[in-house]
């Protein structure tokens, strides 16, 4: 890392930034995710109907 020189710690923080808010995001993806499921399984328990699909008739 001697061809950065007096960056190096700008370059590192950067590169430790990005790998942080990248980290962040995929970690709020996946717990948004499992929020959805379980707000649509309360949903589909509850009667309710994707679009696109007809009501069951009974």
């Amino acid at each position: 890392m001697e061809e950065a020189g007096r960056h190096a710690v700008f370059i590192w923080s950067a590169y430790g930034a990005t790998t942080l808010i990248a980290l962040g995001l995929v970690i709020r993806a996946v717990l948004d995710h499992r929020a959805q499921r379980r707000a649509l399984a309360r949903l589909e328990a509850a009667g309710a109907v994707p679009p696109g699909r007809k009501a069951a008739r009974g």
